[in-house]
């Protein structure tokens, strides 16, 4: 039996790639594509889907907000997380918001046909880092003592984005937020992880392996 793949992403060259890696599989086929979450959550009323593979960074709606949707609207289908970001904190919160995987890009070539399967047919893909990290967090019941596992959601989406250089106008026009709800979320962070400037921020991102050193 065939596994019916939707993409969600915003580069077209990065849906060519999956599609590339995909093709050599005879039991998964890509029949589907869309750009963003409102594409998705069209194409999820429309046609009916084996597993979403779901880029965590697009424009609007996306990352643990989109995953929430999604869940909604279809709360069997498996949500595969396609991600730049190799951080397991972040891993463990696309898992609580109803993902069923998680998988950094970089491993994509070599493990993306193995974690469409798994989640495919019922089970969890995740590193052994990130199940360690998860497990941890049920067993004690207790936050992670890293000063980001404190932000919410957003604030931890908009923490990235300033970690990757990021103007606060450049983060309301890619959440479709406005610049005064972006800065009030930022002074939240800020003020949570005892920062006191973005230079700061940048540098705990990158003392904690969160962002790439050269995007800092």
């Amino acid at each position: 039996m065939t596994i019916r793949v939707l993409i969600v992403d915003d580069h077209a060259i990065l849906r060519e790639g999956v599609k590339h890696i995909l093709s050599e599989h005879s039991d998964i086929e890509v029949t589907g594509e869309a750009r963003n979450g409102a594409e998705a959550l069209a194409k999820l009323h429309a046609e009916n889907w084996d597993v979403v593979v779901l880029d965590m960074s697009m424009p609007g709606k996306s990352g643990i907000e989109l995953i929430k949707q999604l869940k909604v609207e279809k709360p069997k289908l498996p949500i595969l997380i396609l991600s730049m970001y190799t951080e397991d904190i972040y891993a463990v919160r696309t898992l609580k918001a109803g993902a069923s995987g998680y998988l950094c890009k970089d491993n994509a070539e070599t493990q993306l046909a193995q974690a469409i399967r798994k989640v495919a047919g019922g089970g969890l893909f995740m590193s052994h880092a990130v199940a360690e990290n998860l497990a941890a967090e049920v067993l004690t019941g207790a936050p992670e003592a890293a000063s980001h596992a404190q932000l919410s959601d957003r604030e931890y989406q908009i923490f990235h984005h300033l970690a990757g250089g990021k103007s606060v106008s450049d983060i309301a026009g890619e959440l479709n937020l406005s610049v005064k709800t972006v800065s009030t979320h930022k002074t939240r962070l800020m003020q949570k992880m005892n920062l006191a400037n973005v230079a700061e921020l940048i540098h705990y991102a990158i003392r904690h392996h969160l962002v790439d050193e050269g995007n800092g």
